[in-house]
C-alpha cells in the first residue's frame, strides 16, 4: 500500500503549453536516480487521481523536480493544469522502479535512449554520478519533435562538460530540420547506422549495454531491434543481459 505524504508546490514553469517543470517540497525517503515516484491529486469530490512521474533532480537535492508532458483530454494533466504556487499535493513517501545503474551489470559501454519527457531519468542518473565507473563511455540519444522541446539543453551541457569525453551526447529531431541536430526518429537512425557512425562506436552484445526510455513505440521497436539485429537480451536480476528498459506512460 504506498504511503503519501504532503507537498508544497514551490514553482510551477510553463515551457510550452503542454510542457511544464514542477518543483516541490516534500519529506520523501531517499530515491536511487532513476527511479519515479508517484504524486496524487484529491478532488473536491475527494476522488483521488494518481500518475508516476519520474524525478529529473539527483536524490541529494532537496527540491523535487519533475519533467511533465500534458495530455490532451488527460484526467491528471486537467488537475495539473489548476495548480499554482504553495498549493499541497501528496507524494509518495517512498520511490520504486529498477531504472538505475545499480541494477545493471558493469559493461565497457552504456547506450541511453530517450524520448522527450523521458530524458528525465537520464539526467538524475547523470547528475548523480554514482556507480557511472561501471562504464568506459556512456552514449545519450535524445529525440524530440520540435527544437523548441528542447528545454533542457542548458542543463545538458553542463552535464556534457563535466563528463568531458566520457560522455558522448547526440540529439535528433523528428519534425523538423536543424542544423548541428541529427534528423529523423531514433529507430530509423539506428537502423541505417547513422547512430553508430556519429558516434564512432560499434554497438555489440559483448561491449554494450542499452536503457531505453520513453515513448513506448520507441521502446518496443528498439528492444525488438536490439535482440534481433545485435542479439541482446532483456537484463533481469536472475539472469544479466544487456536491455533494460521503461516506457514512459
Amino acid at each position: 500500500m504506498t504511503k503519501w505524504v504532503e507537498a508544497k508546490i514551490k514553482k510551477i514553469i510553463y515551457w510550452k503549453k503542454n510542457l511544464l517543470k514542477i518543483l516541490l517540497k516534500a519529506k520523501i525517503n531517499k530515491f536511487i536516480a532513476g527511479q519515479f515516484s508517484k504524486i496524487l491529486i484529491k478532488k473536491n469530490n475527494q476522488k483521488k487521481i494518481q500518475r508516476a512521474y519520474s524525478f529529473v533532480n539527483p536524490p541529494k537535492k532537496k527540491i523535487i523536480k519533475f519533467y511533465i508532458t500534458l495530455v490532451k483530454k488527460g484526467k491528471m494533466s486537467k488537475e495539473i493544469i489548476l495548480l499554482k504556487k504553495n498549493d499541497k499535493i501528496f507524494i509518495s513517501k517512498n520511490s520504486f522502479g529498477f531504472f538505475t545503474l545499480k541494477e545493471i551489470p558493469s559493461s565497457k559501454n552504456l547506450w541511453m535512449f530517450s524520448t522527450g519527457t523521458a530524458i528525465g531519468p537520464f539526467l538524475s542518473i547523470l547528475q548523480e554520478k554514482k556507480d557511472i565507473k561501471k562504464f568506459k563511455q556512456i552514449i545519450l540519444i535524445h529525440s524530440v519533435r520540435y527544437f523548441s522541446d528542447l528545454k533542457y539543453l542548458n542543463l545538458i551541457k553542463k552535464i556534457k562538460k563535466k563528463y568531458k569525453k566520457k560522455l558522448i551526447i547526440k540529439i535528433t529531431i523528428t519534425r523538423e530540420k536543424i542544423k548541428k541536430f541529427l534528423y529523423g526518429r531514433i529507430t530509423k537512425l539506428f537502423l541505417n547506422k547513422t547512430i553508430e557512425k556519429i558516434t564512432k562506436i560499434h554497438m555489440t552484445k559483448e561491449n554494450s549495454h542499452v536503457m531505453l526510455c520513453g515513448n513506448p513505440f520507441m521502446v518496443k521497436e528498439m528492444f525488438y531491434i536490439l535482440i534481433n539485429k545485435k542479439k541482446m537480451t532483456k537484463n533481469l536480476r536472475r539472469k544479466p543481459g544487456n536491455i533494460t528498459r521503461e516506457n514512459y506512460w
